[in-house]
């Protein structure tokens, strides 16, 4: 059985309520090497009850470091705000929108974390194909 690798960072995570007023939040992202493509980022509203998971790409994050990407339910871009570098991500779904800050400098240092774990390219060779074909079946 192969040891899991993860990571996780908390960040000082801003929900953008609009133009002139951000509130920070309690965020993280989560990294595990055995689910090699994916993030998880966790989120703690402002009212406390319990955590909103999202799963992102860990290439689209990275991608979002220097330039607009995704579509759909989630989108990220980095831009400054005050000084600061930022990738702003907004997560859709059908009970309305957040827009989210996430420091640029604390998202490079959890994907360099990342890369040390899986190293881009070497993602598939964390899979047994077979084996998740065969989970997937069995829960049908």
């Amino acid at each position: 059985m192969r040891s899991v690798r993860t990571v996780a960072h908390e960040l000082p995570v801003r929900l953008v309520l609009s133009h002139d007023l951000s509130v920070p939040i309690r965020a993280a992202l989560q990294y595990d090497a055995d689910d090699p493509y994916a993030v998880r980022a966790v989120f703690h509203p402002l009212d406390q009850s319990g955590t909103v998971e999202w799963f992102l790409s860990r290439d689209m994050l990275a991608q979002a470091l220097s330039e607009h990407t995704g579509h759909g339910d989630v989108r990220m871009w980095p831009t400054s705000d005050s000084g600061r570098d930022v990738v702003r991500m907004v997560l859709s779904s059908p009970e309305g929108s957040a827009l989210l800050e996430f420091p640029a400098q604390g998202v490079e240092s959890f994907l360099r974390e990342t890369r040390s774990a899986v190293p881009p390219g070497t993602e598939s060779s964390r899979f047994d194909l077979d084996a998740e074909l065969a989970q997937l079946l069995a829960e049908n």
